[in-house]
């Protein structure tokens, strides 16, 4: 779950940055940026500070010009988490922000980028998007999935993955510590179908 450590250098969120643009796609305002064309899709599901973080939206760019159609929807509908806000703190926000609703408000947004002719769509989720991309893999709506710092995912969740995955943990980590992370890597090894 997303803690302290998590929240202690958020990032100054800018509305502006990166070079893409923000449309409205299934229902949810999204930075997208690459080419419509573009037959491959990487929807990147953001932390808990959103998708006006400079860094996931330069990140974006950097996907995109490989050739990717990149998508980072707003799950917080502008209400990320503000660790500044002492009457809210995550435990509070978390509520409104679930990652229940983060998966079932992704199938809209999956509908509306098949839509443009997209023919496979991969996730990567950092710390809260990576419980949302776990559980898109498990039903099988993205083809590929990558987890950065995976604050919510356990290892009953890595069970039933059927999508390729790739699990991006850190060496100090309170939440996804290197034993779950190899806990993990050990599930997914013994699935051999996935790999």
């Amino acid at each position: 779950m997303s803690g302290p450590q998590c929240c202690e250098n958020p990032p100054t969120l800018n509305p502006v940055s990166g070079s893409g643009n923000v449309e409205k796609l299934g229902g949810l305002d999204a930075y997208v940026s690459g080419s419509p064309d573009s037959k491959l899709c990487a929807i990147l599901v953001s932390d808990v500070f959103g998708y006006e973080a400079p860094n996931l939206r330069a990140l974006a760019d950097k996907v995109a010009a490989s050739g990717f159609y990149v998508v980072v929807p707003d799950y917080f509908c502008g209400d990320p988490y503000d660790p500044s806000n002492q009457e809210r703190p995550i435990q509070v926000w978390i509520k409104d922000h679930g990652c229940d609703k983060g998966f079932e408000e992704t199938k809209p947004l999956l509908e509306a980028i098949k839509n443009k002719g997209i023919t496979a769509i991969g996730a990567a989720g950092m710390c809260w998007g990576a419980k949302v991309v776990v559980e898109l893999s498990k039903v099988e709506l993205i083809q590929a999935a990558v987890l950065l710092h995976p604050s919510f995912v356990t290892v009953d969740d890595i069970k039933d993955v059927k999508a390729p995955i790739a699990i991006l943990g850190a060496e100090i980590d309170k939440l996804s510590p290197p034993a779950l992370v190899k806990q993990f890597e050990e599930i997914l090894a013994s699935k051999p179908e996935i790999l």
